[in-house]
């Protein structure tokens, strides 16, 4: 039998690398492919090309020649990464300068390649990321060179009454939040960064609240998302708050999608573009860590030059499927401009200033961040203590200090091993009948409120340590307690549902949990969380849909749950890695427990996703 993984026409140092396995087909096929077009023979072009086409399908946006031998392999592996034949940096330098398929390079037919001379390195990109890359930067840097007219005294005035304290008094120094409504005043582009819990859009609706006083109620204002879940989230947030800082009532939240206009039949080509602006005065992107290199371009070009635009997200969670990680790169890019004298009129004494014992002043670096229009709130509201402490470990990369908050065995942390699950069983059994007894009594809201109460998160979908085999596992354990056979093809009252796709008839978006509930005379719906009043849909219009006692990590962002298991797989797992462990840690509000091993714990801390890109290099002439 052939490996569908190996490509008989590949030869060289093409071939040794697709048998290694650090070289897929598809990346040695449109290397092949590209060099037939483009008249280039040259091995080590060749393979710098099929490297590039892996880095994109890695998610970087180009690969970092000078990282040419960081590749991950797959853990059950056993290929020496450091005895294959790697070629000279110097060599592929060379030949790429003088190849035909490079932008600058000897003059062919074709030219898909790119190299990029920066502060850090080279970079070597397929042309189209290097261009959308160029263009978020070109906008930004645009954005960035002018500064809207600010009443100083009106936005002081506004903030005062909008940033308060329990007493109703104006919050003490440092108030990162009113930093950041006061960066949004004075800035056409505002990143706020932050982690769970930290005030984003309490932030945000503010700020909302602040240009609907000085613009008016006629302002229009775009909500959007990289997700349907994230959308609904964003606009439940909203609404929650609206009414008591007058927001307009009929706000709406959407998809970048369908903000941008999706047309049928293309991923990339919407009805608002360059040529056709989006028509907000103001627009807030949540979650912008999801949102990729390509989509962020296209939103760029579609924003009119006098719109404020907010970015709101946290730069350290899993970043997008697809190539890039913008929303890490703004956070961290070179800051061209100075502070606004407009900001520091409204908030240059909460920069230094410490009143409020709970939040931190801004360093000198953050501080000259705001220039560049970027925020980072720090203060956890959502959870503190063991939980905030080891999700900065984690963060910062700290796995001795991880370690020792694990093993203090805390009423919020807890670590056991692969084969300790008396614990998991206990919080599986307990969640399941919170929600099975409200469920099969018709109690919508309560049902949704006891699947919140644990979730087990996994980093695989498949293997020993994967969410089918874990989930599986769960649902044996729930039937065994309850004496009942549980079948997930059939609907079942406290079933608990995962959407895997988009339905916005409906208004079922891919992310959402719910759970089936008995709505009397044992007719069965499926029911949502929206805001205070559960939405019900019949289960037989639920499309895309699967039961779900356990959940990867990926779809659990944008997700709280009182405790928290993570099942870690082996220390050798690729997918094992920094961003990953916080994303799950940050998801618990009160109890995170970790199983696994040291090793396991220690490799993820240590194990950091790098996405290469330019946006936070210096770009050499």
């Amino acid at each position: 039998m052939i490996d569908a993984q190996l490509v008989q026409r590949a030869r060289g140092r093409l071939g040794v690398f697709n048998g290694a396995g650090i070289l897929a087909a598809a990346d040695v096929h449109v290397a092949l492919r590209l060099g037939a077009l483009g008249g280039e023979t040259d091995e080590d072009v060749l393979f710098a090309a099929a490297l590039a086409v892996r880095a994109v399908r890695s998610g970087s946006v180009c690969l970092d020649l000078r990282r040419l031998r960081d590749v991950t392999v797959d853990e059950e592996s056993d290929v020496d990464v450091d005895a294959l034949p790697w070629p000279e940096l110097a060599d592929v330098l060379a030949a790429l300068r003088a190849s035909p398929l490079v932008v600058g390079g000897q003059r062919g037919p074709l030219r898909p390649l790119r190299l990029v001379d920066t502060d850090e390195g080279e970079l070597l990109y397929l042309d189209r990321y290097f261009l959308q890359e160029r263009t978020i930067r070109t906008v930004l840097d645009t954005r960035e060179g002018t500064r809207p007219e600010v009443d100083t005294a009106a936005v002081r005035a506004l903030l005062d009454s909008l940033f308060v304290d329990g007493s109703n008094r104006p919050t003490a120094v440092p108030d990162r939040q009113r930093i950041a409504a006061a960066l949004a005043a004075t800035q056409w582009t505002t990143v706020i960064a932050g982690g769970p819990g930290t005030g984003k859009t309490h932030t945000v609706a503010r700020v909302l609240a602040m240009f609907v006083e000085q613009l008016g109620p006629s302002i229009r204002i775009g909500l959007a998302a990289p997700t349907g879940k994230a959308a609904a989230r964003l606009q439940e947030s909203v609404t929650d708050q609206s009414a008591e800082l007058g927001l307009p009532s009929n706000l709406t939240a959407m998809t970048l999608h369908r903000l941008l206009g999706w047309q049928r039949g293309s991923k990339s080509r919407f009805r608002h573009n360059a040529s056709n602006r989006l028509p907000y005065d103001v627009i807030v992107v949540d979650e912008t860590s999801m949102v990729s290199l390509t989509m962020m371009c296209r939103l760029l070009e579609a924003v009119r030059a006098d719109t404020r635009l907010i970015l709101v997200g946290d730069p350290d969670q899993l970043t997008s499927v697809d190539a890039g990680a913008v929303l890490a790169d703004l956070v961290a890019r070179p800051v061209r401009s100075t502070v606004s004298p407009d900001l520091v009129t409204l908030v240059g004494g909460d920069l230094d200033a410490r009143d409020d014992p709970n939040e931190t002043a801004l360093s000198p670096k953050e501080q000259s961040r705001l220039g560049g229009g970027v925020v980072r709130l720090s203060r956890g509201r959502r959870f503190g203590g063991a939980i905030a402490e080891l999700a900065v470990s984690v963060r910062d990369g700290d796995p001795d200090r991880a370690m020792q908050l694990l093993r203090a065995d805390t009423e919020e942390l807890s670590f056991h091993a692969p084969t300790d699950l008396d614990a998991l069983h206990s919080d599986i059994l307990s969640a399941a009948s919170t929600v099975t007894s409200a469920a099969r009594a018709g109690l919508a809201a309560e049902a949704l409120a006891g699947l919140e109460t644990h979730r087990l998160l996994c980093a695989h979908r498949q293997g020993p340590y994967g969410v089918q085999a874990w989930a599986r596992r769960a649902m044996e354990w729930v039937g065994e307690s309850s004496g009942a056979f549980l079948d997930p093809a059939q609907w079942y009252p406290g079933q608990p549902l995962l959407v895997t796709a988009n339905d916005h008839e409906a208004r079922i978006y891919n992310g959402d949990t719910g759970v089936i509930v008995d709505v009397g005379d044992g007719a069965l719906m499926a029911a949502f969380q929206r805001g205070a009043q559960p939405l019900l849909v019949h289960p037989n219009v639920l499309s895309s849909v699967q039961t779900v006692y356990a959940m990867t990590i990926h779809r659990s962002q944008g997700s709280q749950y009182d405790t928290v298991s993570v099942m870690l797989p082996e220390q050798a797992s690729s997918l094992l890695t920094r961003e990953l462990l916080y994303t799950a840690i940050t998801r618990a509000r009160r109890h995170v427990r970790i199983i696994g091993t040291e090793d396991a714990v220690r490799a993820g801390v240590d194990r950091q996703v790098l996405r290469a890109s330019g946006l936070r290099r210096t770009i050499l002439p």
